[in-house]
């Protein structure tokens, strides 16, 4: 049970999820990374991490086992410590193993990375510690940076409002469940050892792509979560199953930017576009006009209000809490495999544009994301943009790197210039 002497923060709907299926074969780990202009120091970016962490309560917490459901508990340790990267990012979070950090930071010449467990944040979230991050580093270094474009103050105490479960804030009425969606296509491939997550990340100019996609009548993320639908399907019908499958993808939604609040906690759903190949070939401008048309549809606030409603009362579902946490997770693992894996194949997430105060703007070359290590899935992809440059990263654990091509080698023809790296050897 928690300390009576230390306060400890229950976890939010999403959190209970990540906290439950997190296993050594599934990373619920994701990474934001900055590439400077100038080589890291590593001693003032330690220091950044110590008078920023006490800031943030959330992510400054080690996860705790109750009887019925995990919960933060706030760490009185210093830490994390700034550490050399490392070949295999995204590493699974082993809770009854390390210093119980929850975040780890870690510098390479230029670049700064944070890895973050998915039941601390969304990348909304993190978005706001990092930038907050950055910004302390590169006051010590000298530079004047003010705490606008989402940076907080990291001489004031934290806010309430930021450590809300926004999820339980917004619950309403009216439940909302959907239905268990057929199965979908699944990405096989040739396994790598154990840990070896492969990431292949290109970059392009925003300008270019953006021009691309009005010309299209749809959104960047629309457009690219298109190109990847029809990618998937090509490589698909390559393998001419006997029975094809939908190929659907998961998009997680900022839920911010429809119901107002300043939580650093998880507050997303996800999106599902798909396309059956069953229902006939489809050209990419309806592929294209699909993924649009029910992208836009599922952002309906009443609808979303319902979903994440339903989310919640499975929370507060009076058996499910007296289950004891050893049988609940089980089957919470098996829930998430019927409902958020089986029926995808695989996820799109999208942040969005990095912004920060025109003073760091010179500061920094370009922004990358990773995700961690699928679950039951072999691949998946993030993008995320700064500036001019938007970079996009597969990363999973099979040797294949057709999708990765595939996907690069469509938006070439399209007349995106894209320069591409990995960390494959071959």
């Amino acid at each position: 049970m928690p300390s009576k002497n230390k306060k400890w923060m229950r976890l939010d709907n999403a959190a209970l999820l990540y906290s439950a299926i997190q296993k050594e074969t599934y990373s619920a780990v994701y990474r934001f990374s900055a590439v400077l202009h100038e080589t890291v120091d590593p001693n003032v970016l330690q220091r950044a991490i110590d008078l920023t962490m006490p800031r943030f309560p959330s992510f400054r917490s080690r996860m705790r086992r109750g009887m019925f459901w995990y919960y933060l508990e706030p760490m009185d340790i210093p830490g994390p410590m700034a550490r050399p990267d490392i070949a295999n990012p995204c590493q699974p979070l082993r809770l009854r193993e390390g210093d119980g950090w929850l975040v780890r930071v870690f510098f390479y010449h230029r670049r700064i990375s944070v890895e973050v467990f998915h039941a601390v944040s969304d990348g909304a979230g993190t978005l706001v510690f990092f930038r907050t991050l950055l910004a302390t580093y590169f006051r010590l270094l000298g530079h004047p940076i003010p705490n606008t474009h989402g940076i907080l103050d990291i001489d004031q105490p934290p806010q309430p409002q930021e450590l809300e479960d926004a999820y339980a804030r917004y619950a309403g009425p009216v439940t909302l469940r959907g239905r268990l969606a057929p199965k979908a296509y699944a990405i096989n491939g040739t396994p790598e050892p154990f840990y070896t997550l492969h990431y292949t990340m290109g970059r392009m100019p925003v300008d270019k792509l953006l021009a691309l996609s009005r010309r299209c009548g749809v959104s960047m993320t629309e457009y690219l979560a298109a190109v990847l639908i029809q990618v998937l399907l090509d490589r698909q019908e390559r393998e001419k199953p006997r029975k094809p499958r939908p190929v659907s993808l998961t998009i997680p939604i900022n839920l911010r930017s429809h119901f107002p609040s300043q939580t650093l906690r998880n507050f997303i759903l996800t999106t599902s576009p798909s396309i059956d190949p069953r229902l006939g070939r489809r050209s990419f401008e309806e592929i294209l006009s699909q993924v649009h048309h029910y992208i836009r549809l599922n952002l309906d606030r009443t609808t979303m209000q319902a979903r994440l409603t339903g989310n919640v009362a499975f929370q507060r579902n009076l058996f499910l809490q007296l289950i004891p946490l050893f049988l609940k997770n089980p089957v919470l693992g098996i829930a998430y495999q019927l409902t958020a894996v089986r029926p995808f194949t695989t996820t799109y997430t999208n942040p969005g544009p990095f912004r920060v105060p025109p003073e760091m703007e010179p500061l920094i070359d370009h922004m990358e994301v990773m995700l961690g290590q699928p679950y039951g899935r072999q691949i998946n992809c993030a993008s995320i943009s700064y500036g001019n440059t938007l970079a996009i990263t597969f990363a999973g654990t099979i040797a294949e790197t057709d999708i990765e091509r595939d996907f690069f080698r469509f938006l070439v023809r399209a007349g995106i210039p894209v320069r591409v790296d990995s960390n494959r050897t071959s």
